[in-house]
């Protein structure tokens, strides 16, 4: 079972092997994260930062994407998947951010949540990442950590490894477990290599 004071040893563990953990994602300011995360999804932040120079070169501001369209955005993420639609809510997002948000992120969960494509990971990722508000964002790599490491069970939603996180640890933590999380489950705690209790070294523990 993770108690409190687990998941805090485990997270201290965590920050051993990835000092100052940080989105790997390549960006220059809100609109620049927004987009990339978007672009994130099913896919790897490697193969987003092949992208979005050019991307951002082209469409340096909400503004520029709104003023083009999706097939014009089509050829700058081609290589990435699920890139047809997610030409779409870009460029759908750049509209609503110039329309409805005078072309500035918003910084509250409710209106990320109201721009096309951007569902509660995404926001809470730019809550977290861009604003410095408390949020956890699950991911597959969050998701999966958190069964192996028996946080939740195996058949847990994304929403339920959420607010099992947010009842484990700190909220002053929230921000730097979410990274911590992801690097974890992507370089130690990974699909193939399942064991991650070892990384931890859990047998030094005292409860």
């Amino acid at each position: 079972m993770m108690t409190k004071k687990k998941m805090v040893y485990a997270l201290d563990q965590m920050a051993k092997l990835i000092p100052n953990a940080e989105t790997e994602l390549k960006y220059s300011n809100t609109y620049e994260l927004l987009i990339a995360v978007m672009l994130s999804a099913q896919t790897t932040d490697k193969a987003v930062n092949k992208v979005t120079p050019k991307l951002f070169e082209r469409y340096p501001t909400p503004q520029a994407l709104a003023e083009s369209s999706a097939q014009e955005i089509e050829p700058y993420i081609q290589t990435i998947g699920l890139y047809r639609n997610k030409a779409k809510f870009v460029y759908q997002t750049g509209v609503r951010l110039v329309e409805a948000f005078n072309g500035e992120v918003p910084n509250n969960r409710k209106d990320l949540e109201s721009l096309p494509g951007v569902g509660r990971k995404t926001a809470n990722v730019i809550l977290s990442v861009a604003f410095d508000k408390p949020a956890i964002a699950v991911d597959t790599h969050v998701s999966r950590v958190s069964k192996r490491l028996g946080i939740v069970s195996e058949d847990a939603t994304l929403r339920q490894v959420e607010d099992a996180l947010m009842d484990l640890i700190p909220e002053e933590r929230w921000g730097e477990a979410h990274q911590l999380l992801v690097l974890f489950g992507r370089y130690y705690c990974t699909a193939r290599s399942p064991k991650c209790s070892e990384y931890l070294n859990f047998d030094a523990f005292i409860e």
